[in-house]
């Protein structure tokens, strides 16, 4: 791993990594959802963006898809992080997501990402107000 540049690895203080996270941000999330993925989004109390992904054997059934689709959601997210900052996010996928091309795929979270930042923009500028 020589060549690689450490800021742009998936590191363990960008993902949600514990049931008790999980349960916060499916108990308190925004939800965005499109025929690709469903998208959690709550604020967290720092200000890296973290994300955690329920890639579910129920709608992929093979393992090298649902391998596939998670390091599509992972290279999205790297692209996006400093953009998401004080975001969890959670990723679900939806049934016949891993039929898509990886286009459509990167499209279709390029679109939650903006969700997202447009959501904890209104939190914010609500907060702001009161």
């Amino acid at each position: 791993m020589s060549g690689e540049r450490p800021d742009h690895r998936f590191q363990r203080t960008s993902r949600l990594t514990d049931a008790a996270s999980f349960g916060r941000v499916f108990s308190k999330a925004r939800r965005s959802r499109d025929n690709m993925f469903t998208v959690l989004t709550t604020e967290n109390a720092g200000q890296e963006a973290r994300l955690g992904m329920a890639i579910s054997k129920k709608h992929c059934r093979l393992a090298s898809s649902r391998n596939r689709l998670k390091r599509i959601v992972r290279e999205s997210f790297r692209r996006h992080r400093a953009e998401l900052e004080g975001l969890d996010i959670v990723v679900l996928n939806q049934s016949g997501t891993h039929l898509a091309d990886n286009k459509a795929l990167f499209d279709s979270l390029e679109r939650h990402w903006s969700r997202g930042r447009a959501n904890r923009s209104a939190t914010k500028d609500n907060r702001a107000d009161g």
